[in-house]
């Protein structure tokens, strides 16, 4: 069964820093794209990082990039998001996200192309 469990969550004031973490289980992910999504109350999930199985990165163009940052162990399945200069806007829950890859460069931007999900774990940027 996979699963997939994050943490690194908590109440930060804005210009702070923190560090998520996504662990998984019960697969062997360095053939998976893994991906991190936030969702604010009221809106839709979003996209925020990925990475491919070769280490290529992917942001969206005018809100994390520059800031966040995806980064993978493939020995320990745990993938990290850093997020630095943090924003009131970057206020959400962040969900991690793998799913699996038929090349090296694969790379996805979609809710709608991730197999497995974690819970989610609360972001609150205070200004």
């Amino acid at each position: 069964q996979v699963q997939l469990v994050e943490s690194g969550g908590g109440l930060v004031q804005a210009g702070g820093s923190l560090r998520l973490s996504c662990e998984g289980s019960g697969r062997t992910f360095s053939t998976y794209v893994l991906g991190w999504f936030r969702q604010a109350p009221g809106k839709e999930r979003e996209f925020v990082a990925a990475i491919s199985r070769s280490g290529i990165t992917t942001y969206p163009e005018n809100s994390v990039k520059g800031r966040f940052t995806i980064s993978r162990d493939n020995a320990k399945n745990i993938w990290y998001l850093q997020m630095n200069g943090l924003k009131s806007e970057d206020t959400a829950v962040y969900y991690c996200a793998a799913v699996e890859a038929p090349y090296v460069t694969s790379i996805y931007t979609s809710v709608h192309d991730y197999q497995y999900w974690g819970q989610g774990t609360q972001v609150t940027v205070s200004s």
